[in-house]
Parts: C-alpha cells; sequence; structure tokens
C-alpha cells in the first residue's frame, strides 16, 4: 500500500518516542487518525485479519438513485447512486430501526477523504454487501462536517473502545442511537491480519438475533462510562490554575517532543499545528529575557520555515496539505482544507511581527492568494477543501498527489530556455530541478510508493537557500529568484490543464469565521486593504447566507449552487458551538483592522446566542451543541482538545475577554472565568492538548492592554498609529477607535473614552491597562517604544 495512500499511524497513548500524549494535535488525533481498520465493541467480538487493500476500478452507477440525492452535502452527493439503501441523520432513520427492530449502520466521512472514497468504492458500490445492509440494518450516512456533534459521540466511542479513530469511521448503533460496535477502514474481505467488512457485517447481524440483550446492556454501561469520563465542570473549584505553572508545563511537554533538525512536534506523520506555534509566540512574549522565551521563538520559527521550504506546501499554486507523511515535510497528503489555509495565515503573518523576515509574509500573502482563487465563491464565502485524489489524465482512474506531481521530463519540456551568465551551460528546467530536489528517478521514494503509481515523480521542496543556487552556478541571487518566479509560473499554467482534484464547495461557517480572521489580521498586519476588503465580503456572506435575523442563530451549511446562487438545506443546519466562537473572533479580529463597529456589534450579539443556546450554567463552560439539536444522543460533550482547530471552547475564552475589554461588561469577564475553572484538571493533567486555552488562562491573569486611538479613521496620522499597533506582536490587546463621538457603539460602552482627548487636534494615542491610561501619545515611534516595553 502507498505510503503517500497509507493512514497516518496514531500510537495509543503518545507519540512515539516523543513523549506527547495521545490529543495534542488534532490534526493527527481527529480528522486524520489512524483509518486501518480498528473496530471497537462494547461486548468481545472475534477479530479477523489485515489485508491489502483491493484496487477497484470505480464501478458503473446505479441507475436509481437512493434518498441521498435529495441531500445538499456533497459527500452524501456521492454516495446516492450507491446500492445501498442509505438514510440521512434523523427520525426517519431511526424510527425504521425502531419498527423494523434492526441495528443502525452509521458511516461517517466527509468529502475530500482519501479513504472514504475507497471504502466507497470497495463496499458500498459492492452490490452483496448493499444487499446484506438492506437486509439486516438500517444503513445512515453522516458528513462530519455538517453535523460535527455526531461525529465527536461516536468518535468519543470508538477512541475508547479501540486502539485509534478517524475517517470514514463506522458504528454500529441501537435503535435508540447507543453504540456497542465501531472502527474505521475496512477493506471487503478478510486478509491475513485484517477483518473484512463483510465478515463483520455477517458476525454483527449474527451478534444481533443470538446476544441482542447482552449488546444492549453492555452498551448502556458503555455510554454510562463515557458520560462519567468526558464530564468536564467546575466542582469544588473556585478559581482557574495559575497561568505560569501551565506555561512552563505546557511549554516542556512541547520542547520535549521538538524535532530539532526539521521542526515540528512529531517523527512521521506530521501536521500543521498553529495552535501550537501560536503558544510558542505568546510564551516567547512573556518570557523574552529567558532562554525559554529563545527557545520556544526558536523553536515556532523554525518549524514555519521548514514547513514553508517543504512539500507540505504547494509551490506552485500556494497553500498548503493536510499533513506530511514523513519527517522532513516532503511528501504531503494532498488535501488541501480551508482552515489549515485561515489559521496559517495568521501563524505566518505573526511570524512576519516577531522577525521582521519577509520570507514570513510572503508565505501569507502566498496562501491568501490560494485562497482567493481557488476557495472562493463569488459572493464573498469560502469552500470547505480540495481532494488529494484526481485523474492523472481524464478518463483514469484518481490518484492522490496526480494533480500536483512532476517528472523531469516535463520540466524540461516547460523551461528549455538558456540560462545566460551560467558558469556551465544550464536550462531554466535545470535551475529549478536543482533548486527543488527534482531528480530523474523521482524524488518519492519506492518505500513509499510500492504500487509504482508515482514513479518518476517529483513533489517540490526547498533544497537550497537562493544563495546557494546562485552560487553554485555563478549567477546574482535576484536572477536566480526571477528565473525560479518565472519558472514557477509556467508550471503553473501548464497544471491548468490537468483535470482538477474534487472541490467540496460547501460552506461551513466555523471555517468561514477562521478565513475572515486570516484575511483580517494579515491584511492589517501588513497593511493591505484589499485582503481586509476579502475579510470584509466573508463577514457579509456570513451575515447574508448564514444568519437568520429573526432568532439570531446562525445555520452550520450553505452550498455553491448553479450559476453563483447559494443553497440551504431543507430544514437547515444550525449551527454548533464552534460557528459561533471562530464567527465572533472573526469579527472582532475584522473590527480592529476595519475600525467598523458594525461588526463589533453583531459580535457581541452572537456571544448573547451562544450563552443562550450552549453554555452550561450548572458545569460551566459550553457545550458542542444544542440540546434540542442533539436530542436523542447519548452524549452531550464539550470539546477539551486544540488540534488541527482549537477548541470551540478555548476561542469562547479568548473571545470573552476581548468582549469585556471593549464593552466593560463584567458578566463575560465572570463566564471566561467560570469556564477556565470548569477546564483546570484537563489543563493541570495534559496541558499541551489545550496550547490555546494555557493562552486565553494568561491572558486572563495578566489582564488586556486596551490601545484606544483617538482620531479621525481616514486621516493619515490616525492610520499611522493604527498600523504602528498592527505591525507589533501584541497577542492580549483590544484595539478601540475613538472618533470623539459620546453617542457611537463604543462610548456608550465604555464611558471613559470620552474622558480621552487629542493632543493638539493630531490623532492621539492611550495605553490603558487595569482602569489607568499611559500619558496621550501622538508619534508612533513613541507608540512602539511603550508597546514593546
Amino acid at each position: 500500500m502507498s505510503h503517500l495512500s497509507s493512514p497516518p499511524q496514531k500510537q495509543k497513548g503518545e507519540h512515539k518516542g516523543r513523549g506527547l500524549p495521545r490529543g495534542s494535535e488534532r490534526g493527527s488525533s481527529s480528522r486524520d487518525k489512524d483509518r486501518s481498520a480498528t473496530v471497537s465493541s462494547s461486548v468481545p467480538m472475534p477479530i479477523g485479519g489485515k489485508g491489502s487493500r483491493t484496487n477497484c476500478s470505480p464501478s458503473v452507477p446505479q441507475k436509481v438513485p437512493n434518498r441521498l440525492i435529495n441531500e445538499k452535502s456533497p459527500y452524501l452527493l456521492q454516495h446516492a447512486y450507491n446500492p445501498v439503501d442509505w438514510y440521512p441523520w434523523g427520525q426517519e432513520a431511526f424510527d425504521k430501526a425502531r419498527k423494523e427492530n434492526k441495528p443502525i449502520f452509521l458511516s461517517v466521512g466527509y468529502s475530500t477523504c482519501h479513504w472514504c472514497h475507497m471504502m466507497e468504492e470497495e463496499s458500498f458500490q459492492n452490490e452483496e454487501i448493499g444487499h446484506l445492509l438492506n437486509e439486516d440494518f438500517v444503513s445512515v450516512k453522516v458528513d462530519r462536517e455538517e453535523r460535527p456533534d455526531v461525529d465527536k459521540v461516536y468518535m468519543t466511542f470508538v477512541q475508547a473502545t479501540s486502539s485509534g479513530g478517524g475517517w470514514p469511521m463506522n458504528v454500529w448503533l441501537t435503535p435508540n442511537l447507543q453504540p456497542f460496535v465501531g472502527g474505521t477502514y475496512f477493506p471487503p474481505e478478510d486478509g491475513l491480519t485484517r477483518v473484512g467488512f463483510r465478515t463483520v457485517l455477517l458476525r454483527i447481524r449474527e451478534q444481533w438475533k443470538q446476544n441482542k440483550n447482552t449488546l444492549l446492556e453492555n452498551s448502556q454501561r458503555v455510554t454510562t462510562a463515557l458520560l462519567a469520563r468526558s464530564e468536564i465542570s467546575m466542582g469544588d473549584r473556585q478559581v482557574p490554575p495559575s497561568a505560569a505553572t501551565m506555561n512552563s508545563r505546557c511549554f516542556q511537554q512541547l520542547d520535549e517532543g521538538y524535532d530539532e533538525e526539521y521542526g515540528g512536534f512529531a517523527e512521521a506523520p506530521k501536521f500543521p499545528t498553529p495552535v501550537i506555534l501560536n503558544f510558542l509566540f505568546s510564551y516567547w512574549l512573556s518570557h523574552r529575557l529567558t532562554q525559554d522565551g529563545s527557545r520556544a521563538q526558536q523553536m515556532a520559527l523554525h518549524t514555519l520555515k521548514m514547513m514553508a521550504n517543504g512539500g507540505i506546501r504547494d509551490h506552485v499554486g500556494q497553500g498548503f496539505h493536510r499533513y506530511s507523511t514523513d519527517r522532513q515535510w516532503h511528501i504531503p497528503h494532498f488535501e488541501k482544507m480551508l482552515y489549515d489555509q485561515a489559521q496559517l495565515a495568521v501563524a505566518y503573518s505573526q511570524a512576519f511581527q516577531i522577525s521582521g523576515d519577509e520570507f514570513y509574509s510572503d508565505v501569507a500573502k502566498g496562501i491568501l492568494q490560494y485562497v482567493a482563487r481557488n476557495l472562493s465563491h463569488r459572493s464573498g464565502g469560502f469552500y470547505s477543501a480540495e481532494d488529494a485524489d484526481s485523474p492523472p489524465e481524464r478518463g483514469m482512474r484518481p490518484r492522490e498527489g496526480a494533480f500536483y506531481v512532476w517528472t523531469v521530463k516535463e520540466v524540461q519540456n516547460l523551461l528549455p530556455e538558456p540560462v545566460l551568465d551560467a558558469t556551465e551551460p544550464l536550462t531554466s528546467g535545470q535551475l529549478l530541478m536543482k533548486h527543488y530536489g527534482l531528480t530523474e528517478a523521482g524524488n518519492i521514494s519506492p518505500s513509499q510508493d510500492p504500487k509504482g503509481e508515482l514513479q518518476g515523480q517529483n513533489v517540490l521542496t526547498v533544497r537550497y537557500s537562493l544563495e546557494l543556487t546562485a552560487a553554485r552556478f555563478g549567477l546574482d541571487v535576484d536572477a536566480v529568484r526571477t528565473l525560479l518566479n518565472t519558472g514557477l509560473e509556467k508550471l503553473f499554467q501548464a497544471r491548468k490543464h490537468r483535470p482538477k482534484p474534487h472541490l467540496d464547495s460547501k460552506m461551513l461557517a466555523a471555517w468561514n469565521g477562521l478565513m475572515v480572521s486570516g484575511y483580517a489580521v494579515t491584511g492589517a498586519v501588513l497593511g493591505q486593504e484589499r485582503l481586509i476588503n476579502y475579510a470584509i465580503n466573508g463577514a457579509k456572506f456570513l451575515k447574508r447566507h448564514m444568519f437568520d435575523v429573526a432568532s439570531g442563530r446562525l445555520m452550520r451549511t450553505c452550498y455553491a449552487g448553479p450559476g453563483g446562487t447559494v443553497e440551504h438545506s431543507n430544514p437547515p443546519c444550525w449551527g454548533f458551538l464552534e460557528d459561533y466562537a471562530f464567527v465572533v473572533r472573526g469579527l472582532l479580529d475584522l473590527y480592529e483592522a476595519s475600525q467598523e463597529s458594525s461588526w463589533l456589534e453583531w459580535a457581541l450579539r452572537l456571544q448573547d446566542t451562544q450563552d443562550r443556546l450552549f453554555w452550561d450554567s450548572q458545569g460551566g463552560g459550553y457545550f458542542c451543541s444544542e440540546a434540542e439539536l442533539g436530542a436523542g444522543l447519548p452524549l452531550r460533550l464539550k470539546d477539551d482538545q486544540d488540534g488541527a482547530e482549537p477548541s470551540a471552547n478555548s476561542v469562547s475564552a479568548h473571545n470573552l475577554l476581548r468582549m469585556h475589554g471593549f464593552t466593560g461588561h463584567k458578566d463575560w469577564m465572570d463566564k471566561c472565568v467560570c469556564l477556565l475553572t470548569a477546564f483546570s484538571e484537563r489543563m493541570r493533567r495534559v496541558p499541551v492538548a489545550l496550547p490555546e486555552m494555557v493562552r486565553a488562562l494568561s491572558a486572563h491573569q495578566q489582564t488586556l492592554k486596551q490601545i484606544v486611538i483617538c482620531g479621525d479613521p481616514q486621516a493619515k496620522d490616525t492610520k499611522a498609529l493604527l498600523q504602528c499597533v498592527h505591525s507589533i506582536y501584541i497577542p492580549n490587546k483590544v484595539l478601540i477607535l475613538a472618533n470623539g463621538d459620546p453617542s457611537s457603539f463604543l462610548s456608550r460602552q465604555l464611558p471613559f473614552l470620552s474622558t480621552l482627548r487629542r493632543l493638539e487636534d493630531r490623532a492621539t494615542a492611550y495605553v490603558c491597562e487595569d482602569q489607568a491610561c499611559s500619558m496621550p501619545i501622538t508619534e508612533p515611534c513613541e507608540l512602539r517604544k511603550l508597546l514593546h516595553q
């Protein structure tokens, strides 16, 4: 099996040899958990063995669609012509299971999931397996990105009762929705050490007929245990833990797992984990004068540089792939996710603020250029993902990475021009191949491609600095930069003619919120209005298409329709906690970037709705889903892990602090303290699993700076002071523009703003902490000096 296509292996308990507890990277332990055939059960079941994956050609679609044809989700529509009698998640399926006394077969995945494609080809398109499912089970298909609550509940079961988790996730439930057997990817037939899907179905059918009462009893016992184990609440605790202690422990755990040579925090696979990089930057800022502080900065900057030079970054079209299959960041899993682009744009912008090195700002701009070109709807929204798989040529079976890899011959034919002034005969193609490590035999090792599908192919990865490449051929550095950029542009134009990877055109409120942050923060840091306008258009899209004015609720999803239209499912899919938390963060970032208070007002309204729908008034913190929306699910959970995406509770803690800074309303601060207290035990036990929440804990205990700029928003001197603030890395701040109008929204929230005056009619800055403000400052250089203290 190709390493490129293999599921990333995950250690149970710890990453091998690195000391990172499981859950330190949601990239590896959630979306990309071990996709091998793990089977979990609440009763003992005989298990078969692992066999090689069958190389099936796609079968001809059935002429008669199943009921998924009426859905909007691209993932569900991919299964609409299976011979399986699929139901979407809903009451119709549950009623059928109860009426016919059949177990529910729940299969969860997402549109750009490689192993979901494989299982569909091998099993769900198989007529005999379809017949088995239709006779003895009620089959339910769920897009995990539409229903993260369903996914999280049953993933909790799979992880607790087996050695891993991942997608596709396949779980068998009682008609009352309690799980009793679960696993991930199954091949269709038994192999030497892996059980086949057909065998699992036959065994479960037999168990249901002969042992149903035992199954139900054990299922209830497991559910009760999971409920107790997953409870997060304040209990008897009155205050959150010490930020200094949590910071120190989190840093030490990361330091122990750090890869000195290549950056990152594991051997392989390696994931971009912006939450960890954000923590390291914050840790550096509060420990600048210590050795550990310098170490934290070096770890984050080195990791970002190695990622940007590696094959995990698409050097031709920009943007980042999902993860690297190797320690060197060289051979990626080629899927591209919106949430990675959004968070990495912010991380690279912050790296530029901290280092002043334009390498990082160039990477951030490249990410946003990719999103604008490939993942943007004409109305301002952002699509979810691009697939890893695509046909090498039209009519061929899709292969992972086919769109992105190159042969030496292709590059030579595209770039035959001789390079003038080189010390030896050299073409543009040879220069590019040398710099990016392309070889005649291909730079993907046979151990990663035993089937030979990628023989002779290359993934571009920077092997030398521009200076070394220039010195190698006796060329000027600027000339080499120009030649390489010209070469990459020709490759980009040539790649346009290849069959494109599948686009998941579903739009999620949560990920759109992250992307609004990505454009707003990067645009503010770089002083680029054009990027801030993308953020504004994204926020307008959310308000127009994903917000119900009457109820004040967000919708979770919408979909690209024909002719640039936007469609919704009926009934609509309402938002989850992460939708509110990430959109509120995006709007707060957008207010600071644009100084348009309407975005701040909407953020406060959404926070009120979030509190009403998700706040746990007994235990503190937020549930992931509404009580009504998850009716019937055996668990109502609170997300307790920052990973590929930050947990919504971690983001909410920051949001509550910032809103207190913008409004002075004490209830926001009280809620933040309750939330941090509820997660105290989890932070104490495994701080590295919640680096974003540890950051929020630090911000709470250090108090936020209120940076107030008094001035005309259009005036040059006002803009100069604003840009001075944006150019400095200050994570624990709120930036407020006071225009002198006592009736303005912010002046009504913070009456003290009306006491702050412009000095000599010039734009004037004040830095306020603990209800005390600095002397007035009119010069950007003076403001910079004060903010660096």
